[in-house]
């Protein structure tokens, strides 16, 4: 038999052989193999090792078995949390607009699901996480742009209103309270950058805007004394004692509450609030 007629049939030989082998060999498996990771066979045991990798700090490990069920079983509930827990890789490898991505997704994807106000305040809280940082090598954070910061301010706000029942909200008003007084500080450094320069309608701009939108963060004695300072500067009395009044409707027993009436005169302040009555002495006291 020429090598012509005889090439069929051997390319039939080793068809039929592979098959047997396949057949009787036992060489099936249960788990897929993909470059150098050994996927199992349901989403549950999948999770697992993604989560066990996750423990291990390998993220991008993890990652690649959240997305592995993910995309094998879309219709699961498993795949849901997949979806959560890659979120969860980027956030812990500083992939902050990636997470926030994520997050937001599911967020728009599941509305209902248990988990969704995680999902939220998980998104916002890439914008925290994001915000400039106050090493030692670098500008204080107040003198660096605040785009994330205002960020992080608007979507935990977001957060507590749509979520107002959610087990976060005790973090979520702590980390708003501390971007308000990272954007109070920005502000005050602008105002005194201004300030330095007698321009006085920008210094009222930026105090204004502190006392309107962050007061509370414990820089009012520098906004409203600043206020006064300014208005006067600019020869309208009546705002500057506008300020100091409004100082001692927020703080009339604060330590600087002496000094708004003395800057205001007798006629012009608010009277200080009434010393509360001493305790009466109980007899058995007395008697001793």
């Amino acid at each position: 038999m020429s090598l012509r007629r005889a090439f069929p049939v051997l390319c039939l030989s080793v068809a039929l052989a592979l098959a047997a082998c396949s057949t009787f060999g036992g060489s099936k498996k249960d788990d897929d193999v993909v470059g150098d990771i050994t996927y199992a066979a349901d989403a549950e045991a999948n999770m697992k090792l993604g989560d066990e990798a996750f423990e291990s700090e390998n993220f991008a490990e993890a990652a690649r078995y959240y997305e592995y069920v993910k995309t094998k079983y879309p219709f699961l509930e498993a795949a849901k949390t997949a979806e959560l827990k890659l979120g969860d890789c980027d956030f812990a490898r500083d992939r902050f607009i990636e997470a926030r991505d994520r997050f937001q997704n599911f967020v728009r994807l599941h509305p209902t699901h248990p988990k969704v106000d995680y999902a939220a305040f998980r998104a916002a809280l890439t914008h925290y996480k994001d915000m400039p940082s106050d090493l030692f090598i670098l500008p204080p954070a107040s003198e660096k742009d605040q785009q994330e910061v205002r960020g992080a301010m608007n979507a935990m706000s977001d957060f507590l209103r749509i979520y107002p029942d959610s087990r976060y909200v005790p973090e979520a008003k702590k980390v708003l309270v501390e971007v308000k007084t990272r954007l109070a500080e920005h502000e005050i450094y602008v105002a005194d950058f201004y300030r330095r320069r007698d321009r006085w309608a920008a210094v009222i701009g930026r105090l204004t805007t502190v006392a309107k939108n962050y007061s509370g963060t414990g820089y009012d004695e520098k906004v409203y004394f600043g206020l006064h300072e300014a208005y006067s500067q600019l020869k309208d009395q009546k705002r500057a004692k506008e300020a100091l009044r409004a100082y001692l409707v927020l703080h009339p027993d604060d330590r600087d509450a002496k000094r708004a009436r003395e800057l205001l005169g007798p006629d012009e302040a608010p009277p200080p609030p009434p010393t509360p009555p001493a305790a009466p002495i109980d007899a058995a006291d007395a008697g001793s």
